[in-house]
């Protein structure tokens, strides 16, 4: 295998550090020690940048392309973003509607403007009149959900990430 570049990271699914290589953790490392990394990864990923520069932090999180893909949300070199839950609000909720079904017994066998349709239980009525207004159940009305925030996450296999400590300069085009 060749030589990789300085500030190259790899999937690694050893439970150790190659040697030339550091875990992707966000560890602080010496700027005096690390000269060639630090002209790569400036303070992008933390650190004061006179003494020290961090490395990125993949614990957990999921490495993305920098830029704007299409209909995404501008992503700058050594930003972090996302959340790990979250709680939808009703405007996110897609459009739905909730049926209501409701059974009052027929009790009138002759059409009218102010009746309807009813079910019948021995067939001899087949309307309904006007009848009193009666309160819903809460069960029927309530709200429904906790609110509480759900999981964001999608399903994931955990390897180490490590990022070259030592190796090839890559060059500028």
């Amino acid at each position: 295998m060749s030589d990789p570049f300085v500030g190259e990271i790899r999937m690694f699914t050893g439970n150790y550090v190659p040697s030339g290589w550091a875990f992707c953790n966000g560890q602080l490392l010496p700027l005096s020690q690390n000269t060639a990394l630090f002209a790569i990864l400036g303070t992008a990923y933390g650190g004061d940048g006179r003494n020290t520069f961090a490395l990125p932090n993949l614990i957990g999180a999921m490495p993305v392309g920098v830029g704007q893909g299409q209909g995404l949300e501008p992503v700058e070199w050594g930003q972090a973003g996302g959340v790990d839950s979250v709680t939808l609000q009703p405007g996110q909720m897609p459009p739905h509607s909730h049926a209501v079904n409701t059974a009052v017994a027929a009790d009138n066998k002759a059409p009218g403007s102010d009746r309807f349709l009813a079910p019948t239980g021995d067939g001899s009525a087949a309307y309904r009149g006007p009848s009193r207004q009666v309160p819903l159940s809460a069960a029927a009305v309530s709200l429904s959900g906790g609110g509480r925030p759900h999981n964001n996450r999608p399903p994931v296999l955990a390897v180490n990430f490590i990022i070259a400590l030592q190796g090839v300069f890559p060059s500028r085009n």
